[in-house]
C-alpha cells in the first residue's frame, strides 16, 4: 500500500483509515462508559422509600387481640362435624371444669 503525501497533507487511503480509526475510537470509549455506568449502577442500593426503622409505638399497654374462647372452637368443630355429639359434650364439661379451678 502506497501513501501518498501531497503538499504535506496524505492522501488517498489516509484519509479514510484516519476516520474509520477515529470512529472505531470514538464506538470503544462509548461502550466502555456504558459498561462502567451499568457495572456501578448494580452495585447501587436501592433507595430507601420512607423512614428506614418504624417509629415507635405509643406508650402505654399492648391492645390485647381478643382470642377466640375455647368453647367457641369446640362448637365451631362440632358444627364442621370435626366431632361427634358425644365428643363435643365430654370436652365442654372438662372446658367447664377447668374454668371453675
Amino acid at each position: 500500500m502506497v501513501h501518498r503525501w501531497h503538499h504535506g497533507y496524505p492522501s488517498g487511503w489516509g484519509y479514510g483509515l484516519a476516520a474509520l480509526l477515529l470512529l472505531g475510537v470514538v464506538v470503544m470509549i462509548a461502550l466502555l462508559a456504558v459498561l462502567v455506568y451499568h457495572q456501578f449502577a448494580a452495585r447501587r442500593p436501592a433507595p430507601v422509600r420512607g423512614p428506614a426503622v418504624p417509629p415507635p409505638a405509643p406508650p402505654g399497654p399492648p391492645a390485647a387481640v381478643p382470642a377466640p374462647a375455647a368453647e367457641q372452637l369446640l362448637a365451631e368443630r362440632y358444627a364442621r362435624g370435626e366431632i361427634d355429639d358425644e365428643e363435643y359434650r365430654r370436652r365442654l364439661d372438662v372446658l367447664r371444669q377447668h374454668r371453675r379451678e
